[in-house]
């Protein structure tokens, strides 16, 4: 191989390189933004899934209300006192109520934590794939330098470190 192409085939090894590290560091970018798009997605169904228990408590305690009052309504018509059973059934219904509003509670509080896992996993992956792309992007690098180097030296180029001086290559001219 001349030392012409030798140099020629050694710069494209090391565009080959640079141009590959580029890309996969441009990956490693775009998947870090992907990453961070849907851990903000989940984070946002997280405050959708908040307000949706929220409108179910307030909704339930509406309900509860009506029934409390068509009790109290039954109990006055039926001209008996507060007292007794008919109490005991209306604080049923209260202790009723605020139990079911503490499970609408939990069960929130539940899919709040999976969701801010889900966005915190999600952030982890896409750091761990631009990682990923990242010692591409250095292998890529590598790569290119290293077959740029044996180009060069299959051609006679010296390697780092070596000198060429007192043996010079010849190149077929003349001379004596």
């Amino acid at each position: 191989m001349s030392a012409e192409l030798a140099a020629i085939s050694a710069g494209a090894n090391i565009l080959s390189g640079v141009v590959g590290a580029k890309g996969a560091n441009n990956a490693a970018r775009a998947a870090q933004q992907v990453a961070e798009y849907n851990a903000q997605v989940a984070e946002n169904e997280a405050i959708l899934l908040q307000r949706e228990k929220t409108a179910e408590e307030a909704n339930l305690r509406r309900q509860s209300e009506r029934l409390i009052g068509t009790q109290r309504v039954a109990v006055a018509k039926s001209g008996i006192q507060m007292s007794g059973s008919a109490l005991q059934a209306l604080a049923d219904t209260y202790f009723n109520r605020e139990k079911d509003v503490a499970r609408i509670q939990y069960a929130s509080s539940i899919q709040q934590v999976q969701k801010q896992s889900e966005a915190d996993m999600m952030r982890a992956e896409g750091r761990a794939q631009a990682y990923s792309y990242k010692l591409q992007a250095t292998q890529s690098l590598l790569g290119g330098f290293t077959g740029a180097a044996s180009s060069m030296s299959s051609t006679g180029f010296p390697s780092p470190g070596q000198s060429n001086v007192g043996s010079m290559p010849s190149y077929g001219g003349g001379g004596k």
